[in-house]
């Protein structure tokens, strides 16, 4: 609440003290002394009357500023808190993607390993494997030789060939002789064929 001083303004108390002043010229003794104490005693409150108000203004303003401030530092402190709030939702949100993060991370890390020890196995069983082809087959002696398949299908189109050739030359012999290995290499391939898996 503000307080606003009123006084007579400045040309009407020096009118008041310069009337009191010849007033005490004019007259003689004792009530001249009384005029000129009176006209003192106003001049003197006059000024502090203004210095009073003087004081007042100084004080007002000050309580002005001070109120200024106080807003601004309102205003400073609910800009903190919601920014403090803002910081707070983001540091929760970057936490909770960090874990999700690492959980999916761990959950990558036991797949690989799942999967590592999957092909580990897988290529123990295809080691096994290729040991059991590298080693020597037994029960082959010198009267076995082992031939490529496409070979022995090749041999067996050429024995077809000559045995048309001779057919037309009427050379039964040579004919028969290549019917007879072209035979062989049927025997032969038949008896190559893999058996089926169920």
């Amino acid at each position: 609440m503000s307080v606003t001083a009123s006084s007579l303004p400045p040309n009407e108390n020096q009118e008041a003290i310069d009337f009191l002043r010849r007033l005490a010229g004019m007259l003689a003794g004792g009530p001249n002394a009384e005029l000129l104490k009176a006209a003192s005693t106003i001049e003197a409150l006059t000024r502090q009357a203004i210095a009073a108000e003087q004081l007042l203004r100084e004080q007002q303003d000050e309580c002005a500023r001070t109120r200024e401030l106080r807003e601004a530092a309102e205003l400073a402190s609910a800009n903190l808190t919601a920014e403090i709030a803002t910081l707070k939702s983001q540091l929760a949100e970057t936490t909770r993607q960090a874990e999700s993060e690492r959980t999916s991370a761990a959950e990558d890390r036991h797949r690989l390993q799942a999967g590592l020890e999957d092909a580990k196995a897988q290529l123990a069983k295809v080691n096994a494997e290729l040991d059991a082809l590298r080693e020597p087959v037994t029960g082959i002696d010198d009267s076995i030789a082992i031939v490529p398949v496409d070979s022995l299908q090749l041999a067996r189109a050429q024995f077809d060939f000559l045995a048309a050739d001779f057919a037309k030359n009427n050379d039964v012999i040579s004919q028969t002789i290549c019917q007879i290995g072209a035979c062989a290499i049927d025997k032969a391939l038949s008896d190559n064929v893999p058996p089926v898996k169920n």
